[in-house]
This record gives C-alpha cells, sequence and structure tokens, in this order.
C-alpha cells in the first residue's frame, strides 16, 4: 500500500496505465490499483534473493525491456516498479503533446521507450525526523515526500513567512509550499513528464518541448549515445548527457566502479560485507536484508512459495529449481530469441543464457565487482552485449597504476585484457570520458 498523502493530482482521472508485463493486457486509470496489480506479478514470479542470488539472472519482462538482473531481488523489484513510475509519466507527455498539437512529435523511435534508468538503491527520505523506512517503488516515494512540503504549518495571514527546507543539511526558504515542493525536486531527482515516443524523462515541460523542437531538422539527430542510444542536437548536449553514464567512484575493497556514492554503499555491503543482522526465529538461517528474510520464511509454509505466471497456467511448487525448469520445458516457446550473440550471432530467449553462452563459448568476463553483463537492444531489434563501460580519465588512470607487476609499460592496452571481449578495442571519446569495453 502507498504511504498517506493529500496530494490530488486532475490528471489521475485522465490516465490510461496499461501493463506491458509478458501478455498482460490490463488497463488501469489510477496509479495505487496499476502498482497493485504489477506488484501481484511479482509476487507470481517469487523471485529469490540472498546468498543463492548472484548468478541467477531474472529478465524483466516488461515489453522491449531486456532489462537482465543478478545483483539482487530488491534491484529487480525497483527496476519494475520504475515502469509503473515511467508509465506514468509519458501518458502525461502524451497529454502535454495533444494539448500542443503545433510543437510536433518525437521522432527517435520507440525501440528505447521502455528503457529506464538503473536504481542501484532504495528511495530514501533524508526529512528531518522522517521516520518512513526506504522505498523501492518511486511513486510512492514520490508521493511521500511531497507530503511533507503540503503538510508545512504556514499561517495564511502572514505572507511573508518563509517556509524552510527540512531535507538534511538544506537551508534554503521559500514563500508557500509550492515553490518548497518544486525544490524538493532537486533532492529526489524527480521527474514530472515523460516522451510517450522514446521515453526520455524530464524535470518541467520546457525542457520536454525542447527536446521536441530539437528533432525538426536532421541535424538536430545527428549526435547519438553509444551506450543508450539517445540523440541530441549538438555535441555539448551529447558530452552533458555522456556524464550521466560516467563511473566516478571507485570501491577500495576490488576494481568496481560506481556512479554514486550510494551505489557504491550498496555494492560494498553485498559484495564485502558479512554482517548479516536479519535472522530467522525457527531455524539458524541469517541473511543481510529484510526481503531475504521474508522469501526464506517462506520455506517453512505449507503453501506451495512459487507460481507460474504465465495466464492459464496453475504450476506451483516449493522449488525455485522446479519453477524455473517449468518455465525452460512448458514456456520456452512463448519467448522471441531476441538476444543475439555478437560474436558468432547464436540467437537466445534469455538473456541469462546468452550470459551463459558468452562465459563458457567465447571466455568474456566481467570486471572485478561487477556482478552481470548487461544488454541494449540496437536498430535491428536485437539485444546484445553492452561493450562499454565509461570512467572518469582519472579513476581509469588510478586503475591502470593499480595493476599487478609484470604488467608495467603495456600501456591501455593491458588495462584492457581483463575486462574485454575478442577484437574489442577501446577509445577516448573526449577529454572527460575514457570508453572501455566490457
Amino acid at each position: 500500500m502507498p504511504p498517506a498523502s493529500k496530494r490530488t493530482r486532475k490528471e489521475d482521472s485522465l490516465l490510461e496505465l496499461a501493463c506491458e508485463w509478458g501478455s498482460c493486457q490490463d488497463s488501469f486509470d489510477r496509479m495505487q490499483e496499476f502498482c497493485e496489480h504489477v506488484e501481484g506479478h511479482l509476487k507470481a514470479l517469487d523471485i529469490e534473493d540472498g546468498g543463492n542470488y548472484s548468478f541467477e539472472e531474472h529478465s524483466c519482462l516488461w515489453k522491449d525491456c531486456g532489462f537482465c538482473s543478478v545483483e539482487s531481488a530488491e534491484e529487480f523489484k525497483r527496476h519494475v516498479y520504475f515502469h509503473c513510475y515511467h508509465t506514468k509519466l509519458k501518458q502525461w507527455g502524451q497529454g502535454v503533446l495533444k494539448g500542443q498539437p503545433s510543437i510536433g512529435t518525437c521522432t527517435i523511435g520507440l525501440h528505447n521507450r521502455n528503457i529506464v534508468p538503473d536504481i542501484t538503491d532504495n528511495f530514501i527520505c533524508q526529512w528531518e525526523q522522517c521516520e518512513q523506512p526506504s522505498l523501492a517503488n518511486p511513486e510512492w516515494f514520490y508521493r511521500h515526500v511531497e507530503m511533507h512540503s503540503m503538510c508545512m504549518d504556514v499561517p495564511s495571514a502572514d505572507k511573508e513567512l518563509l517556509v524552510r527546507c527540512g531535507w538534511k543539511d538544506c537551508e534554503a526558504t521559500f514563500k508557500g509550499r509550492f515553490k518548497l515542493r518544486e525544490h524538493l525536486r532537486s533532492h529526489t531527482g524527480e521527474k514530472v513528464v515523460a516522451c510517450p515516443i522514446c521515453g526520455g524523462m524530464f524535470a518541467n515541460n520546457t525542457k520536454f518541448f525542447d527536446h521536441i523542437r530539437r528533432q525538426t531538422t536532421i541535424e538536430g539527430q545527428r549526435f547519438q549515445c553509444s551506450h543508450c542510444s539517445k540523440r541530441f542536437a549538438t555535441e555539448r548536449l551529447l558530452r552533458d548527457h555522456m556524464r550521466n553514464h560516467v563511473n566516478h567512484y571507485k570501491c577500495p575493497l576490488c576494481d568496481m566502479t560506481c556512479p554514486s556514492p550510494s551505489s557504491l554503499r550498496n555494492h560494498i555491503k553485498f559484495r564485502h560485507s558479512n554482517e548479516k543482522p536479519y535472522s530467522c526465529e525457527y531455524c539458524e538461517y541469517s541473511c543481510k536484508n529484510l526481503i531475504d528474510l521474508r522469501k526464506h520464511l517462506d520455506t517453512h509454509s505449507t503453501e506451495p512459495a512459487y507460481r507460474c505466471d504465465f495466464n492459464n497456467c496453475d504450476y506451483t511448487t516449493r522449488s525455485l529449481h522446479s519453477i524455473k525448469n517449468h518455465y525452460k520445458k512448458v514456456h520456452e516457446g512463448d519467448f522471441v530469441a531476441r538476444y543475439k550473440c555478437h560474436v558468432c550471432e547464436q540467437c537466445f530467449t534469455r538473456g541469462n543464457n546468452l550470459t551463459a553462452h558468452l562465459r563458457k563459448k567465447h571466455q568474456f568476463k566481467w570486471p572485478p565487482g561487477h556482478p552481470r553483463f548487461r544488454y541494449r537492444e540496437h536498430e535491428d531489434g536485437f539485444m546484445r552485449l553492452q561493450l562499454i563501460r565509461y570512467e572518469s580519465v582519472e579513476l581509469t588512470e588510478q586503475l591502470m597504476r593499480e595493476r599487478p607487476e609484470g604488467h608495467e609499460g603495456e600501456g591501455e592496452d593491458a588495462a584492457r585484457t581483463d575486462i574485454l571481449g575478442p577484437g574489442e578495442d577501446a577509445r577516448v571519446v573526449d577529454s572527460h570520458i575514457l570508453n572501455i569495453g566490457i
């Protein structure tokens, strides 16, 4: 259930939120019902977390997504819930375009419309004295934060009274709740609209309109990001965008690099810490987070822990191994072979099958600390291995200096040896970004 909120939006009555999970075609006009419906898909999938999860890959069944997760069940759930939030923003974007027909439309195409950003940690409210635990669903998180601004006690008679932001270490003040609510988006990163064609998200309608206007000529589309395929009008805009892909933070315990401090903390917690504060009251099992514990408690239940997520299939089992075998033997033909090996062009229906192929057949491997391969959709509709990892030049130089003895003097080629597949290469794309193939 979502946290309590006083927020009401007139847009809610205009939404048509279509579920794109697998073959599901249900549609909703309220976010609460939509999120609860998608939560049902997750419960039916009943993914396993914890120590046995690391190399058990789960593929998102959202149409045209292709996300594969082996990090944790929490990461997978955050990803799926973000699809709900993203769907709502695209609906709002569609309404904005209908109201401004002279603006035009996006011409980038639909191939990226359901690609959402990596969510490396739960959403955490840092409002002073807030006791709300972290949230996996961005919709509930943003509603919760907005509630803080709407519940501020502002006497209507005193128009000169400033409202202070209650976010940790923030001293900003504003004339009224509305300005405070807008300011809070600078802390949370909340977006207000998304392009219904390409899926790009924006902080306000003006930036959304700029996105459309930049595509009125061919020149507006000629600068394309090699990482996520988004297009930009100028090289400057492309460079600004590319910085979002750069990993600046290196793990002190391995060669893992992360894009933010929170993702680095999450990596250290799950990869390098042996602390397991959550214990089962029925046996000696302990784990690192509450979700792991809840999954484990299912093993003490007499009810089947796993149910097939396909329509008209009533298969249930208490074993993760059994449900996986069921999907493979019974429903394998229901998946389209969209995952293609970029080396030998063999195709697979699931990302984890391509992962196993790349590791065993072609001896590909990821750098220490990186838990998985990533795949991205190409123009022909196939999902192929993402061969690029972006790091700051300074961080890359640090990684090269830290290489074991015996590699000195071999230059950049030596730095690529452990993380590149056969025949791949690396290149500097500008003075700030080094492009390294995984």
